[in-house]
C-alpha cells in the first residue's frame, strides 16, 4: 500500500503547544485553523439544533402551547439563520478543506495563512454578533431576510443581522480564494490535475462559486439594511422599489449556494466510497467535470424558486429545464460511486456507513427536487411542507452526513487516535433512521397541503408531526453521540497508524497526526489517483 513516512514512529504532532491557547489564537497553521474551525461551526451546530428541537415540541400538539406565533416566527429564524450561513456554508470548506487540501496536494500550508486565521475570526466575529442580535431582537423574517418583510415590518434588528451575515459572507470568499490560489500554485512535483482527489476538485468547484456568488448576496443584504435605515427605494413598493428584485438577486446566490453546502459533501462521498472498496473510482475525470458542471449549471436556475411569484411563463419553462439539467451531474456521481462498489474489496466500517446514509438521503432529496422543477407540481406542493422535506433531505440528511462522514473518516489523521467502530456504526444508522422518520412524513404533510411556517395546524396532521417530532428526538441523540465518543477517542482511543483505512492519497502518506509542515520532505506524485495494488482491490491475505 501507501509508503510509510520515516517520521510516523516519533509522532510529531501540531497539536502539541508548550505555551497555552494564546499560540492557538495567533497560529497561521492550516491544521490548527481548521480545527478551530471545527470547534466554531460545532458550536453552531448545536445551537441551531437546539432552536430546531423547540419547533419539533411546539409542532406535537396542534395549538400553539410552547411558542406564540412571534416566538415561533423568531425560533425558526435564529434556527435557520444559524444552520446555513453558519454552519451548512462554512463546515467543510472551511473545517476539512483547511486541514486537508495541502496534506492532499503536497503542499506545506494554504497559499495566504494569514488570511486563513482572518478568516476565522470574520466567522467567529460574525457569527456571535448575529447570535446576539437574533437573541436581543427576536428577528422574525426565516433565513432569507424577504422583503418587504425585512424592510417595513421588521424591527430594526434585523439590520445587525443583515451585517453579521454580511460580515461572514467575507469568511467564505477568503477561504474560496485560498482554496483556489492553493490548488493552483502549490501542488508538489507531478500533481497534476488529474491525480488530484476528488474531495480537491469539489472544494475547487465549491471555491469557484463562493468568489463569485457570495458578492451577489453581500450587496443585496447590503442594500436591505440602506433601504431600511436610509428609506432608500430598492425594494420597497411605497418608496418606488421592486420586492421581486430581491428575489432574484437572493436566489441568484442563494441556489448556487445550495451547491456551497453539498458539492463538498459529494467530494468527501468520492473518497469514502473509493477508500471502503479499495479500489480506484469508477469514471474518475466525470465525476471531476461533473463538479464543475454543478458549479456552472448551478448559477442559471435560480428562477425555479419564482415560479408562483409572477414570473414569465417562458422563463418559468426555461428554468424548469435547466433544474433538471443540473441534476444530470449529480446522478453521475451517485450512478459512479455505485459503480465503484461493484465487485470490490468493501470493507464496511463507520465513514463508509456514512457515505451509504449520505447516498439515500441524497437520492431521495435529489429525486423530489425534480418534483419541485415541474411547474404543475411545484405550484401545488409551493410553500408547504414538501418543500422543508426537500430541502432538509439535502442540506441536513446529505450535507450533515458529509460533516460526519468526514469527520470520522479524518479523525484518526487530524488527532492520531481511533475511535469505537461499533459506536460510529451505531450513530450512523440512528442518523439514517431519526431523519427518514422525521422528514419523510412532511411530504406527506406537504402533499395534504400543510402550509410550512405555521406553528398551529388542523387535527388531522397531528399523528404526521408527532412522528416527525419523534423521529427529531431520534435524531438529536445521534448527532450528540458522536461528541462523547469523538472526545473520550482523544484521552483512551488506541493510536492511530498511518493508514488506519489502507486508502490511497498523500494525507495517508505522512504521519497522523501530520508534522508541522506536513511531511518530511516535499512528496514526488509519480503515482494516479486512487491507485491500489491488485490485491487490494480483489482480495487480501
Amino acid at each position: 500500500m501507501s509508503q510509510k513516512n520515516p517520521a510516523a514512529n516519533q509522532r510529531p504532532s501540531y497539536l502539541a503547544d508548550e505555551h497555552g491557547l494564546r499560540t492557538w489564537f495567533m497560529t497561521t497553521d492550516h491544521k490548527r485553523i481548521g480545527i478551530m474551525f471545527m470547534i466554531a461551526v460545532t458550536a453552531f451546530f448545536f445551537l441551531g439544533g437546539l432552536a430546531a428541537s423547540a419547533i419539533r415540541i411546539e409542532l406535537i400538539t396542534p395549538e400553539g402551547d410552547l411558542l406564540t406565533a412571534d416566538g415561533y416566527n423568531r425560533a425558526f429564524t435564529l434556527h435557520g439563520v444559524i444552520m446555513v450561513w453558519f454552519f451548512l456554508i462554512p463546515s467543510i470548506p472551511s473545517v476539512f478543506g483547511n486541514f486537508l487540501i495541502p496534506i492532499m496536494i503536497g503542499a506545506k500550508d494554504m497559499a495566504f495563512p494569514k488570511l486563513n486565521l482572518f478568516s476565522w475570526y470574520l466567522l467567529v466575529g460574525g457569527g456571535l454578533f448575529t447570535i446576539f442580535s437574533l437573541l436581543a431582537g427576536g428577528v422574525d423574517t426565516g433565513w432569507t431576510f424577504y422583503t418587504p418583510l425585512s424592510t417595513m415590518f421588521s424591527n430594526g434588528h434585523v439590520v445587525a443581522v443583515i451585517l453579521g451575515v454580511f460580515i461572514t459572507g467575507f469568511s467564505s470568499i477568503i477561504t474560496g480564494l485560498n482554496i483556489i490560489v492553493t490548488v493552483h500554485t502549490l501542488r508538489a512535483p507531478g500533481m497534476t490535475w488529474f491525480r488530484l482527489p476528488l474531495f480537491v476538485w469539489s472544494l475547487y468547484a465549491t471555491s469557484v462559486i463562493l468568489v463569485l456568488a457570495t458578492p451577489v448576496l453581500a450587496i443585496t443584504l447590503l442594500l436591505v439594511a440602506a433601504e431600511h435605515l436610509f428609506h432608500i427605494g430598492v425594494f420597497d413598493p411605497a418608496l418606488g422599489g421592486d420586492p421581486l428584485l430581491f428575489q432574484h438577486l437572493f436566489w441568484f446566490y442563494s441556489h448556487p449556494a445550495v451547491y456551497i453546502m453539498i458539492l463538498p459533501a459529494m467530494g468527501v462521498m468520492s473518497e469514502l466510497v473509493t477508500a471502503a472498496a479499495h479500489k480506484r473510482i469508477f469514471g474518475y475525470k466525470f465525476v471531476a467535470y461533473s463538479s464543475l458542471a454543478i458549479a456552472v449549471i448551478g448559477f442559471m436556475v435560480w428562477g425555479h424558486h419564482m415560479f408562483v411569484a409572477g414570473q414569465s411563463m417562458y422563463a418559468s419553462m426555461v428554468f424548469s429545464l435547466l433544474s433538471f439539467l443540473v441534476a444530470i451531474p449529480s446522478a453521475i456521481k451517485v450512478y459512479n460511486w455505485t459503480a465503484t462498489l461493484y465487485k470490490s474489496n468493501l470493507t464496511i466500517n463507520a465513514p463508509f456507513l456514512y457515505a451509504v446514509t449520505f447516498i439515500g438521503l441524497f437520492v431521495v432529496g435529489g429525486v423530489t427536487g425534480l418534483f419541485l422543477a415541474l411547474l404543475a407540481a411545484d405550484v401545488h406542493v409551493h410553500d408547504t411542507y414538501f418543500v422543508v422535506a426537500h430541502f432538509h433531505y439535502i442540506m441536513v440528511g446529505a450535507a450533515v452526513a458529509g460533516f460526519f462522514g468526514a469527520l470520522h473518516f479524518w479523525w484518526p489523521k487530524m488527532t492520531g487516535r481511533m475511535y469505537s467502530q461499533l459506536w460510529g456504526k451505531i450513530a450512523a444508522v440512528m442518523i439514517f433512521l431519526g431523519f427518514n422518520l422525521t422528514f419523510f412524513p412532511q411530504f406527506l404533510l406537504g402533499y395534504l397541503g400543510m402550509p410550512r411556517r405555521y406553528h398551529s395546524y388542523g387535527e388531522d396532521f397531528q399523528f404526521l408531526h408527532v412522528m416527525s417530532s419523534a423521529g427529531s428526538a431520534i435524531l438529536a441523540v445521534a448527532y450528540i453521540l458522536p461528541f462523547f465518543y469523538l472526545i473520550w477517542s482523544l484521552r483512551y482511543g488506541p493510536i492511530a497508524d498511518d493508514d488506519p483505512w489502507e486508502a490511497a492519497g498523500l494525507e495517508w502518506r505522512t504521519s497522523s497526526p501530520p508534522p508541522t509542515h506536513n511531511f518530511t520532505e516535499i512528496p514526488i506524485v509519480d503515482f494516479e489517483a486512487y491507485e491500489y495494488p491488485p490485491e487490494a482491490t480483489h482480495g487480501r491475505s
